[in-house]
């Protein structure tokens, strides 16, 4: 086993690290606490960039995965001026992203590691010493538990549920910010439909009550908070969870690496979460199979080039979702201004509107 790496955690982050590393010849094998399979069961929705549906059709994991394309971003504030809108057809792309039920994503990396042979460890959890013997541990379960990992609490939970409206949605994604946080709907189902999955950001109190309420009352609070762009007709469950930054300022040390939620949890503002752990796991895979490693996947000079390249992308992103998620959840007047000035520069200037677009898709070194 000097020549392999123990992936512990067999979510989608662990799934696709494995394959990425067969690709480049190197051997892995999944530990995993849960059942083999849990993850089919997750229903939260995803939402892929561009970039991430490239590596995934590397992995060979795309082709049967159903998405919703998104062809537009809409931009905007409650009740402040700015707004911009983002297009595949700016950028020469089929879609800006794609939009999907992450267990369906997990059943296809899941089927993909089985004709692969890669071997899988189900109902096993494995603690820091339990893989000393393979050249190297790769920590991709959980979140973040790191004494030293910076931490930051926005007393903020996400409301999740699926919403239709009256009109189809035309593969247009909004992001709404207000005051309490932003509003994401994504379309989400067949071609021409008018199903949105709902990312409803509020107070962690508010969150509790919007959660409990009936249809009615939740879809009166839903469309006052989006206004009058779209009417929405029905409503899903919900669920909540709370919303934070945590993430480690050093991701790899002595033969371990830490990636997805194990690296960082991000605020799920503009998505970013799924598609950083994708570019990290991406590089990380070619960094390991660089002919310098001489067979040893745990070489430190790889491992310490892997985090140096990934510094400006992971540090980029991270400052980039907290800093949105902190300059637009609140109504302070001076502020409220200069976000609608920045939406109407956006606007006003396609390379700069371009690179935001690009930045999202494939991440800071897009450029």
């Amino acid at each position: 086993m000097a020549d392999m790496v123990a992936i512990v955690g067999g979510g989608p982050a662990g799934m696709a690290l494995a394959l990425a590393l067969h690709q480049q010849g190197i051997a892995s094998e999944i530990f995993d606490a849960r059942a083999r399979g849990a993850a089919k069961n997750d229903q939260r929705i995803l939402a892929l960039s561009y970039g991430t549906r490239q590596i995934l059709e590397r992995l060979g994991v795309w082709h049967g995965v159903s998405a919703t394309a998104i062809d537009t971003i809409h931009i905007s504030q409650r009740g402040r001026l700015g707004r911009t809108r983002l297009t595949a057809r700016d950028e020469g792309v089929p879609a800006l992203g794609y939009v999907l039920n992450a267990g369906a994503l997990a059943a296809e990396l899941d089927a993909a590691v089985a004709q692969a042979g890669i071997t899988y460890h189900d109902q096993q959890k494995v603690g820091t010493g339990a893989t000393a013997q393979y050249a190297l541990t790769a920590w991709a379960e959980g979140a973040v538990a790191d004494d030293a990992a910076t931490v930051r609490d926005y007393d903020q939970r996400a409301v999740l549920c699926t919403a239709t409206t009256r009109e189809p949605h035309h593969h247009t994604a909004w992001e709404r910010f207000t005051p309490d946080g932003p509003l994401a709907l994504l379309p989400y189902g067949k071609d021409k439909g008018n199903q949105y999955a709902v990312v409803f950001t509020c107070s962690t109190a508010d969150a509790i009550q919007l959660a409990a309420q009936g249809d009615a009352d939740f879809l009166a609070r839903l469309q006052n908070q989006f206004g009058t762009r779209l009417t929405f007709a029905t409503v899903g469950p919900r669920v909540s969870y709370p919303l934070g930054l945590r993430y480690r300022a050093q991701v790899v040390a002595a033969r371990q690496v830490w990636i997805g939620n194990a690296a960082q949890t991000l605020h799920p503002v503009a998505g970013q979460g799924f598609n950083l752990a994708l570019r990290d796991i991406r590089d990380l895979a070619q960094a390991l199979g660089d002919p310098a490693c001489a067979g040893d996947p745990g070489n430190a000079a790889a491992l310490a080039n892997y985090a140096a390249g990934r510094r400006l992308d992971r540090h980029a992103t991270i400052r980039f979702t907290d800093g949105l998620t902190r300059l637009f959840s609140n109504d302070f007047p001076p502020l409220a201004h200069a976000r609608g000035a920045a939406l109407l520069a956006l606007d006003l200037l396609p390379p700069l509107r371009s690179f935001v677009a690009r930045r999202m898709m494939f991440g800071a070194r897009a450029w």
